[in-house]
């Protein structure tokens, strides 16, 4: 029958007086557990309660695997398996048995949880006199935190080893990219060398193409200027006014605005075209461009139809913009219009804005198209009538000259072949009745004195009709076609006032200004340049030769009239009239 342990520790206190044993394997720093042959725990001391957070009287007399069971959280617990086989081994042989590190998590708490904790225990069996197994002696060792420190080493190092290929692959990839991005330097070296031969070639077309245009539109505005002078002596010499003059009147301006957008192009798709705002009855505009137009459409079988209120519809705006919008979308109703169709304009007010409204029922557009028909050069479609044309500008310029005016302009479609509808909103002007004269300038062809003008212009239709058009108002004209003949006029008698236009055969207009200028007293004459060189560069020229103003071509006798009136009401002693 196996010892008592209790007898034998008193036994023990007996031989060995004052020694305590109990104590002693209390406060041994290991932790110990003692199991009996059953495997039921008979002693622990405080290293292993602490090391497995239980309490004595919680586990004494208990089954070790009652009160250590296997982790339930972790499927590939193995604790109780393991343990289990090293006790019987030791059970069965009678000797120890050292285990290797296991994970054996402890239960923490009365919830079930538990800790992850790893041990290296060692089993030892106690023997008494006749060999038999009284008891084992389970000792363990809490490696959990080594464990961890190892865990962690084992993750730096792969991070380092990780980071390390990292590294590697980048600089091989750095490599290879270095040799890409020289192979595409050397690509772009190539191309910024072919881009700048091809820039300095599109400058050259470039300043060709403005050169071309500049002398086109001068070229166009000597033929428009005698046509202006024209018909400003027709209507002198009609003072009940002939139908045929309005129409003439009006659509000279309208060339010779076009021919303003010739010389910049870009100026007019891009937005920033300068208005001449007045306060107007748009009716007025939309009536007289819709009759304007109305030959075209009977003569191409269109039907046009015109409906405006009765009240007026007043905007402030630049008259001859506005009749340009209306014309263009009237030209784009016929021309997008089967013969026999049928185009209406509607104008309208609605809630502070003027609304007009062009509808056809010709070919129509695709619904997707509606925004893209106001860029630049884009047609939806071809045309109904073959025979016409067109550069895809007219909605572009629609639309810029709705937006100058503060308005939006819409494109609707069912789809092709149900017509199109255009709606252009622009905001009313204000109630208030405008002044008797917008400009606020004194009347500028009333009351002047009659002038001594010496006119300097090579194209004898224009002077002649010049001389008319001055002498009408009481003046003295000397007309001269050449710089050299003008400047021996000037030195040979006193003027008042030097019209001279800038490309003269001979010499330029800025060379004869300075001559004049140097020959003539600056209080007594006034130097005009007019010229077909209208931009403001040339305008800036044009001063700095001498010249008091430069005028466009075609000189109307209104825009000489209002340059005199302002040159009159300011504090100069000129002009005092010495015809």
């Amino acid at each position: 029958m196996a010892a008592d342990p209790h007898q034998e520790e008193g036994a023990a206190r007996r031989t060995a007086p004052g020694l305590d044993f109990r104590a002693l394997f209390d406060a041994t720093p290991a932790p110990y557990l003692i199991l009996d042959p059953e495997l039921r725990i008979v002693e622990v001391n405080g290293a292993y309660l602490a090391a497995t957070l239980t309490e004595r009287r919680a586990i004494l007399g208990r089954p070790i695997f009652e009160v250590f069971p296997d982790n339930p959280a972790d499927p590939a617990a193995d604790g109780v398996r393991n343990l289990a086989r090293s006790l019987r081994t030791v059970l069965a042989t009678g000797r120890r048995d050292t285990m290797a590190m296991q994970r054996y998590d402890i239960p923490a708490g009365t919830d079930g949880a538990f800790v992850e904790r790893y041990w290296c225990p060692v089993n030892t069996p106690v023997l008494d006199g006749t060999g038999a197994i009284t008891h084992i002696i389970h000792r363990v060792e809490d490696v959990t935190e080594f464990v961890r420190l190892h865990s962690a080493g084992q993750r730096q190092q792969r991070v380092a080893a990780e980071q390390q290929q990292r590294a590697e692959r980048m600089a091989g990839e750095l490599i290879a990219r270095s040799r890409e991005v020289q192979a595409a330097n050397q690509r772009l070296t190539q191309a910024n060398e072919a881009l700048t031969a091809a820039g300095a070639a599109l400058r050259e077309q470039q300043e060709a193409k403005d050169r071309f245009i500049a002398t086109l539109s001068h070229e166009l505005r000597n033929p428009l200027a005698a046509l202006q002078a024209a018909g400003e002596l027709l209507a002198l010499d009609s003072p009940a006014g002939h139908p045929a003059l309005a129409v003439l009147q009006r659509q000279i301006t309208h060339m010779v605005r076009m021919t303003d957008d010739l010389l910049d192009a870009t100026r007019a798709l891009a937005g920033r075209l300068q208005l001449v705002r007045e306060r107007l009855d748009l009716r007025d505009v939309v009536t007289t461009a819709a009759e304007d137009i109305r030959p075209e459409y009977a003569r191409t079988r269109r039907t046009l139809l015109v409906t405006v209120p009765a009240e007026p519809v007043p905007v402030e705006g630049d008259r001859v913009r506005l009749a340009q919008l209306t014309a263009n979308l009237l030209g784009n109703g016929c021309k997008y219009t089967r013969p026999d169709g049928t185009v209406a304009l509607v104008l309208e007010t609605e809630a502070g804005h003027a609304l007009l409204t062009v509808r056809d029922d010709g070919i129509g557009f695709a619904p997707a198209t509606a925004d893209a028909l106001f860029e630049a050069f884009v047609r939806a479609a071809p045309a109904a009538d073959t025979t016409t044309g067109g550069l895809g500008l007219g909605l572009p310029i629609v639309r810029g000259v709705a937006e100058l005016h503060g308005g939006t302009v819409r494109a609707d479609s069912g789809g092709p072949g149900s017509g199109a509808c255009f709606r252009v909103r622009l905001p009313l002007a204000s109630p208030a009745p405008p002044p008797a004269r917008g400009s606020g300038e004194p009347d500028a062809a009333a009351h002047r004195p009659p002038l001594r003008v010496l006119v300097i212009e090579d194209n004898a239709d224009l002077a002649t009709a010049y001389r008319t058009l001055l002498a009408r108002r009481g003046d003295r004209v000397t007309v001269c076609h050449t710089g050299g003949a003008g400047l021996a006029a000037a030195r040979a008698a006193p003027f008042d006032l030097v019209l001279s236009d800038l490309a003269l055969p001979d010499m330029h207009g800025h060379d004869l200004a300075r001559r004049l200028r140097a020959a003539l007293p600056a209080d007594r004459t006034r130097l005009v340049a007019v010229s077909g060189f209208s931009q403001e560069a040339d305008r800036e020229r044009s001063a700095r030769a001498g010249f008091d103003a430069h005028l466009a071509k075609p000189l109307t006798l209104t825009a000489l009239d209002r340059l005199l009136a302002r040159w009159a009401a300011d504090a100069s002693p000129w002009p005092q009239g010495r015809c």
